[in-house]
């Protein structure tokens, strides 16, 4: 008797719940792109990829691979969240750089930007800290909410509309982060 399979096939997956906004095929067709771009633009730079803890993981992994140069990687956790819910704009670092980007070429990744209250503000913390340049990669770009409307985003995956989006790294209550595509929660209350 041949043993069944355990994984779960992504492709499959259901959940009333949860409308597919973006294919897995849709994304990475989008991130090969990305890192075609990001390639160029960094050709002979001294790159490092900071990803913004812990909604980019999935992004990056797939980013830098994407990208067809030496580059190096590192991580920040931030929260703006004091009472859970809603961003004070007071950022406390969680988890700090592991090595000094000074003179280096850095695109901080991130995994979804919406009012960009806490994005614009680890900006500036990096920004006091001597690298050559800093620009912002973002997967999916919600500007409906946006209040930092200054906030250049470089590389965009998606533009999604004002909608609780989760999978690809992006998550409701913990939940969702593996799935391969992203996908709209109708109902918020039931995620």
């Amino acid at each position: 008797m041949a043993a069944e399979s355990t994984r779960m096939d992504h492709t499959e997956f259901t959940n009333p719940n949860l409308e597919v906004l973006f294919s897995a095929e849709e994304i990475a067709d989008r991130v090969k792109e990305m890192g075609a771009r990001i390639s160029r633009d960094y050709e002979g730079k001294d790159l490092v990829l900071v990803g913004v803890l812990k909604g980019s993981c999935v992004f990056l992994a797939d980013l830098m691979r994407a990208i067809d140069l030496p580059l190096s990687i590192d991580f920040m956790s931030v929260s703006s969240y004091k009472d859970g819910t809603t961003s004070t704009g007071d950022v406390e670092i969680i988890k700090d750089l592991s090595n000094p980007i000074r003179d280096k070429d850095v695109l901080v990744v991130e995994d979804i930007i919406d009012t960009g209250l806490t994005l614009s503000r680890l900006l500036d913390i990096l920004g006091s800290r001597g690298a050559r340049s800093i620009t912002l990669a973002s997967f999916l770009d919600k500007p409906e909410p946006r209040i930092k409307t200054e906030l250049r985003i470089e590389y965009t995956g998606f533009v999604v509309p004002n909608h609780f989006v989760v999978g690809y790294g992006l998550d409701a209550a913990g939940r969702y982060r593996n799935l391969p595509f992203i996908g709209i929660v109708k109902d918020p209350s039931m995620a």
